[in-house]
């Protein structure tokens, strides 16, 4: 590590263009490679993506163990990551747990956020140490059916995601103008913002990471502006963050408590956060920088979970201080009294008051990333623009609760993969998990799945709709035996191999020359140090 920015950069170019090591597999890891492609097939010219420009780590040699010019290289994929933890969706189930349960409930946001913190972690050194992202290496290690399942999956939460941002977006275009720009015209111009984003790559990656930061320091100073003028009990914020208990909860506090779960770790975020990491030069010959490269993403990771763990607190407690144990008539009146144009949303009665966003404010495919961006946008858009124009604002919400049980949904596509691959030697060489992080992370996707599942089994119940019982039972019949699949394949890569019945090589578990030699690139002795 002792060598110059010069002479590392130039390191870093020799082994990617190496043609006898490591060369070959960089050329694979920038092409886009459809999972429908067998592997042997020829990819023909790459298209350019955010992780061709690769940002240089600088050399600190005054500070061996932490370097602070080092931490800041490092900076920005965590950020970028974080926003998923921001999203309308979380926003809402922040305002609704508020009013439902008070200060109660922040112990389990504080333990969702650790939770995905330790998720994230694997996602991002799976980008690290193999410099593919989780869609790639499925894509690459996983046979042809369950490739196509995933990736279909796996858009759904994408979709599923970019609808919750519309929505979110509009309806905080509607509130701003006081009611004069309508919700469909709201979601007119949020599909605007998708070319803005675009605008913004041509300017390279790290300003546009400078630019999202900058939205979260917006956010952290409104809702922050918001939570000193409310000024909600310290005492009971101390409690409900240390003390995991729920005195009094009944049934509508365990199905908040759930959804807080299913809104804080999102299925999407580990592919994102996987591809994010591969932004950041790091020469993968040499274990060492790999090393580091793992620890300034955790830090990184850390800081900017915490930052938006702070906003998620700052929107709890706000409206447990303001709605909790409040009538509909109590906030009709406070907003009649502060002349607010959104009286109206609460009726004048006694009954309890209910609050939603509104009340509250793997294919790879060898397109360009503009018509990529506008295929999703449009499928995104186009459901949540007919629900505008010619249903209500409970309606636009409604959608919103519908698709975090679609997110809810595809978390084991998402989790399991991550914990099968961050766990096998052919994958990840000497940074394969232990046996704590093994048997850590499989008991953590568990527990979540588990109360994943126990919250949308609660939002199909209270549909109370024969059809849609039995609809959902078959589905539920395929969905379970895919994810049964997908696990299977998990243990044999945690250990089990006595579940593999001596034909691993069949379940796609042979590892592909490119995965093996990411792996193992320091025996190579074409490499140079």
């Amino acid at each position: 590590m002792g060598s110059s920015d010069a002479e590392r950069k130039a390191s870093y170019e020799d082994v990617s263009g190496e043609p006898g090591g490591l060369g070959g597999v960089v050329s694979t890891i920038s092409s886009s490679r459809s999972p429908l492609q067998p592997p042997e097939a020829d990819d023909g010219e790459p298209f350019t993506t955010y992780f061709d420009s690769k940002i240089p780590i600088p050399e600190d040699e005054t500070h061996s163990c932490f370097s602070f010019r080092k931490l800041w290289a490092f900076t920005g994929p965590g950020f970028l990551m974080s926003i998923a933890y921001l999203d309308p969706g979380n926003i809402e189930s922040d305002l609704q747990s508020g009013a439902v349960a008070g200060f109660k409930l922040l112990w389990v946001l504080l333990l969702a956020t650790i939770i995905g913190l330790l998720l994230q972690r694997l996602a991002a050194r799976l980008g690290v140490v193999t410099g593919l992202h989780l869609a790639e290496v499925c894509n690459r290690q996983y046979q042809k059916f369950p490739r196509i399942i995933l990736w279909l999956m796996v858009e759904l939460a994408i979709i599923g995601s970019d609808m919750q941002e519309v929505i979110g977006s509009a309806i905080a275009i509607n509130l701003l103008s006081m009611g004069k720009i309508p919700l469909w015209g709201g979601v007119l111009i949020t599909i605007a913002d998708t070319f803005v984003f675009l605008f913004l790559d041509k300017y390279g990656l790290r300003k546009l990471e400078a630019f999202f930061g900058l939205l979260i320091t917006i956010m952290a100073l409104t809702f922050g502006y918001e939570y000193i003028t409310v000024k909600p009990s310290q005492e009971k914020l101390l409690q409900g963050l240390f003390i995991p208990y729920c005195q009094d909860c009944g049934t509508p506090q365990l199905e908040q408590a759930v959804g807080i779960v299913g809104a804080v770790i999102m299925p999407h975020n580990m592919y994102l956060h996987s591809a994010l990491v591969k932004s950041r030069q790091v020469n993968r010959a040499d274990k060492r920088e790999v090393r580091e490269a793992n620890k300034y993403f955790f830090i990184e990771s850390c800081i900017a979970l915490f930052v938006s763990f702070i906003i998620n607190i700052f929107v709890v407690t706000v409206f447990a201080e303001a709605f909790f144990n409040k009538t509909n008539a109590h906030v009709h009146q406070v907003c009649a009294n502060s002349s607010s144009p959104h009286s109206s949303l609460f009726p004048n009665n006694n009954e309890t008051l209910e609050v939603d966003i509104y009340k509250g404010g793997f294919l790879n495919l060898r397109w360009s990333r503009f018509a990529r961006v506008l295929l999703t946008r449009s499928i995104a858009v186009t459901p949540t623009l007919f629900v505008a124009i010619f249903q209500d604002v409970e309606h636009l919400t409604g959608m919103n609760d519908f698709l975090n049980v679609l997110m809810s949904l595809q978390l084991p596509f998402a989790l399991i993969p991550v914990l099968t691959f961050t766990s096998l030697p052919g994958v990840m060489h000497d940074f394969a998990n232990g046996l704590f992080w093994k048997v850590a992370g499989g008991l953590l996707i568990l527990l979540i799945c588990c109360i994943n599942m126990y919250f949308v089994v609660a939002y199909v119940m209270s549909l109370h709709n024969l059809a849609l019982y039995i609809g959902a039972a078959v589905l539920s019949v395929v969905y379970l035996s895919f994810v049964a699949y997908l696990t299977w394949l998990c243990l044999i890569a945690l250990g089990a191999s006595f579940l593999a019945c001596g034909s691993t090589g069949r379940l796609g578990f042979a590892a592909r020359p490119e995965l093996f030699l990411l792996g193992h690139v320091d025996s190579d002795p074409s490499v140079p140090r």
